[in-house]
């Protein structure tokens, strides 16, 4: 069974395209059939990624409501293709997308017809935990998928008053639920932050940073790093 994985958090700028194109790198090495569809009305840093032939969606009609026949449409396109698929979307489609998977029981159809989803959305610690927590919450309450976490600690540590996610209540009575967690370390912001900064904001995967000339010898090694991390973490989750 191929896996349809869509990234979705209700909350903006915590790093889902970031999520989506890590994904996308990581299960493109793994089989040369991958479908990529961005649905961010706002932001489509997703469709930007030259590397995967990313499908751009106007999900949202004027009224901002879920344009109905291009979902259909992107429904029908993930059943014909034969591979797995990554699909990122944006906060502001995040409540009137997941409103239309539950009413037209989107997931239960997936699975029915081969296609395992697979939903992932970001954890972030400083101001936006609380905000990021309530998705995951909406996640876990309206949608019957398995769920990734991904602890993005750009913005600081992922925690509640010492306690990491996995030590929490919220992890405890839904671990049945969550199909693991990914985290994105915190590493030196002079070197390892600026390698990855540069990578995000040109649009470029791992592999292409390795044969890049806007990184040298050192920037290259760094990213081998984080990339190694990421990878070993996905291969755990066995997607």
């Amino acid at each position: 069974m191929t896996a349809i994985h869509l990234v979705l958090q209700g909350k903006g700028g915590v790093g889902k395209s970031l999520i989506a194109a890590l994904l996308a790198q990581y299960l493109a090495g793994r089989s040369d059939k991958l479908f990529c569809a961005d649905t961010d009305p706002v932001n489509d840093t997703f469709s930007r990624y030259e590397a995967f032939q990313v499908r751009k969606l106007e999900l949202l009609t004027k009224s901002q409501q879920i344009n109905t026949r291009e979902f259909d449409g992107l429904v029908e396109s993930i059943l014909q293709h034969d591979g797995n698929a990554v699909i990122d979307n944006g906060a502001s489609t995040f409540l009137p997308l997941s409103a239309y998977m539950v009413e037209n029981e989107t997931v239960q159809f997936l699975n029915a017809n081969g296609k395992k989803v697979v939903l992932h959305t970001v954890l972030t610690g400083g101001q936006s935990f609380d905000d990021t927590t309530q998705g995951l919450l909406a996640l876990l309450a309206n949608q019957d998928a398995p769920v990734v976490v991904w602890e993005n600690e750009f913005f600081g540590p992922v925690e509640k008053d010492g306690r990491r996610f996995r030590d929490s209540k919220l992890y405890d009575q839904n671990k049945s639920r969550i199909r693991g967690i990914v985290t994105i370390d915190r590493r030196n912001e002079d070197t390892f932050g600026k390698d990855i900064e540069m990578l995000v904001s040109n649009k470029l995967t791992f592999d292409q940073a390795m044969e890049s000339p806007l990184f040298s010898i050192m920037p290259r090694q760094r990213l081998k790093i984080v990339k190694k991390s990421i990878f070993d973490q996905l291969d755990t989750l066995a997607i």
